[in-house]
């Protein structure tokens, strides 16, 4: 929805509800922003400008994905975690690296294998012989821009070592507990399950990521771009440092003062809360992919150069926040169903707000 349609619906649901003491789990949800809020971003300039500066540079390694990108700016706005699933030479890692290249924030890259330990990823003490006392190293995880590459290749023990850094921005090695630096970002990419030497990560790792974007094939305009273009230039090399890491930091303080009317927050819980009763499923999506979904929305009403958040956002954002969070039952697999298909179906069910 563009920002001046955003306006026109605004008044189809700016009605604030009123709260008591016992407040429901969608006015928990809303973040209780003043009704001055529903104004176009009076200040939105530099903002925009920064913006349209980081999708420039990513669209000019990553030809043709435009909707995928915007998503894992969101991703980033809303300070959460991103995993890119698909094919191999699609262009994830490319993606990844030209992403740090453009906020100009430190980087890192693990390269996931079935020999992988959890002390590869967050470090280890190592014993000083001269000295006799113990210094520790810090492992990859401790930088800005965390790349997870092939991260469903390692066992199942390796991958949770990234648990508490996703959820907490901290790494406990043998009882001590370290600070991450700030942001941190963690852009993950895997293979399809069915491809040989993959480990399907758990649910719980899952769910510490905000979304699950697929990049797909180019169309054939602009993978024709990419041949003519990599003959002879690597398009990483011309990736310009546009933003920072304190550019990041207000960027997310600003998502997180976009405010979401009530009775938004209650369309979104009801998306949620409808994923909970489907029998396809055994596993429907928690309070926190609620929690995911409303500031991944917030996220994308601040691109969307508007200060509120509208049902179009839910509506928008709802599969990739909330697909890879459902857990499908044995006769919905075999029936040929996936989780996509059941979250539009219960985006479709739900009536938005008039």
């Amino acid at each position: 929805m563009s920002g001046s349609a955003g306006l026109k619906a605004a008044g189809a649901y700016s009605k604030t509800a009123r709260k008591g003491s016992n407040c429901s789990d969608a006015e928990r949800i809303d973040n209780a922003g003043p009704a001055g809020h529903r104004q176009q971003v009076a200040e939105a300039r530099p903002t925009e400008r920064l913006l349209e500066e980081l999708r420039s540079e990513l669209r000019r390694v990553i030809r043709g994905k435009d909707a995928s990108l915007d998503l894992v700016l969101v991703g980033v706005l809303a300070g959460g975690h991103v995993l890119l699933e698909d094919v191999p030479g699609v262009g994830k890692t490319t993606l990844a690296k030209a992403l740090a290249a453009a906020m100009s924030m430190d980087f890192a890259r693990v390269q996931f294998t079935p020999d992988l330990l959890p002390t590869d990823i967050l470090g280890s003490n190592v014993l000083d012989p001269q000295k006799g006392t113990f210094t520790f190293h810090t492992g990859p995880v401790f930088t800005q821009v965390l790349l997870a590459d092939e991260i469903n290749r390692a066992s199942p023990r390796t991958q949770s070592a990234l648990l508490e850094a996703m959820s907490e921005g901290q790494a406990t090695v043998d009882g001590a507990t370290r600070k991450l630096p700030a942001p941190f970002f963690v852009i993950a990419t895997q293979n399809p399950v069915d491809f040989q030497g993959t480990y399907p990560l758990p649910e719980a790792q899952l769910d510490r990521f905000l979304l699950r974007i697929q990049l797909g094939y180019p169309d054939e305009v602009h993978e024709l771009e990419v041949l003519s273009s990599r003959r002879t230039e690597d398009p990483l090399k011309g990736v310009k440092p546009v933003a920072s890491a304190a550019d990041v930091l207000r960027l997310q303080e600003e998502v997180r003062n976009v405010h979401i009317e009530p009775n938004v927050a209650r369309y979104l819980l009801r998306v949620v809360r409808e994923t909970r009763d489907q029998k396809s499923l055994i596993l429907g999506a928690s309070t926190r992919g609620a929690l995911a979904l409303s500031r991944a929305a917030q996220a994308r009403a601040l691109m969307s150069r508007r200060s509120f958040v509208s049902p179009d956002d839910v509506r928008s954002l709802a599969e990739a926040v909330i697909a890879h969070r459902l857990l499908l039952a044995p006769e919905a697999r075999y029936g040929g169903k996936d989780a996509r298909q059941i979250i539009r179906e219960c985006v479709d069910r739900v009536p938005v707000p008039t």
